[in-house]
């Protein structure tokens, strides 16, 4: 695709970022660090040096297909994306701004950087408990964590935002329901089952109600801001904060 420098309006960027040209096509350098890492790393797409939402969403594909059934996985994977991104340059003929992606990387770097101390405000101010972060069931090495650290930008937010909510603000209208009960809805459902994801597995964190509590309101915060920003800004900005945390920590 083509690419321009021409200015634009805030109003126009705000609406652009949101596009599927520009959403899917900001989120694909960030599937393929991920993939290529992972795969340099354990030499496995289902295994290894994997985040969990990846291993999840693989493996009831593997589960039904094997080997084609992970191929199926990636096929639908690249050719959803292909089709929406198609899709929309039909409708919005001209070139991908460049400036509209770097803004994009912009906005997804102050959003992280924010994010940790507002999830810990809201928690503290809900809980009252005394400033904590949840540590899993062991030490992973800096690679590990900076490889599930870019997987959660990508696979997490693909489960539980654009499948989850996207699916529950459905089932919300199926039920004839308004959007801003189906939307609301299914932000708080889609982070209670985020926060509970993070407590399966042999990784998984020990369980307490400040760190269960922490993660659904993050939860919500990424399902709000997959909802006012799209796919690629929510997956950026959870990449970001998760590999500032495991520098950081």
């Amino acid at each position: 695709m083509p690419a321009s420098f021409a200015p634009m309006s805030f109003s126009a960027y705000w609406r652009a970022s949101r596009a599927p040209r520009y959403s899917l096509t900001f989120a694909l350098p960030l599937l393929l660090l991920y993939e290529g890492l992972s795969l340099l790393l354990s030499h496995s797409a289902v295994s290894g040096v994997r985040n969990g939402a990846d291993v999840l969403l693989k493996t009831m594909f593997v589960a039904f297909g094997g080997r084609a059934g992970l191929i199926t996985f990636g096929v639908l994977l690249l050719g959803a994306g292909v089709w929406l991104v198609t899709r929309d340059l039909r409708r919005h003929p001209g070139p991908l701004r460049l400036g509209v992606l770097a803004g994009m990387l912009a906005e997804s770097a102050v959003y992280a950087a924010l994010f940790g101390i507002v999830v810990a405000t809201l928690t503290t101010l809900l809980l009252h408990p005394p400033l904590m972060t949840a540590t899993t069931a062991g030490p992973l090495p800096i690679g590990t964590q900076l490889v599930v650290s870019l997987g959660a930008g990508i696979y997490e937010e693909l489960a539980f935002r654009v499948l989850l909510v996207s699916g529950f603000v459905a089932l919300g209208k199926l039920f004839g329901w308004s959007r801003a009960v189906s939307t609301t809805s299914a932000i708080i459902a889609s982070a209670l089952i985020f926060s509970a994801f993070h407590y399966v597995g042999p990784y998984g964190d020990r369980l307490t109600l400040p760190s269960f509590t922490f993660r659904a309101i993050a939860g919500v915060m990424f399902s709000g801001l997959y909802v006012a920003r799209g796919f690629g800004i929510t997956a950026w900005t959870h990449a970001l904060y998760d590999v500032g945390l495991s520098l950081l920590l």
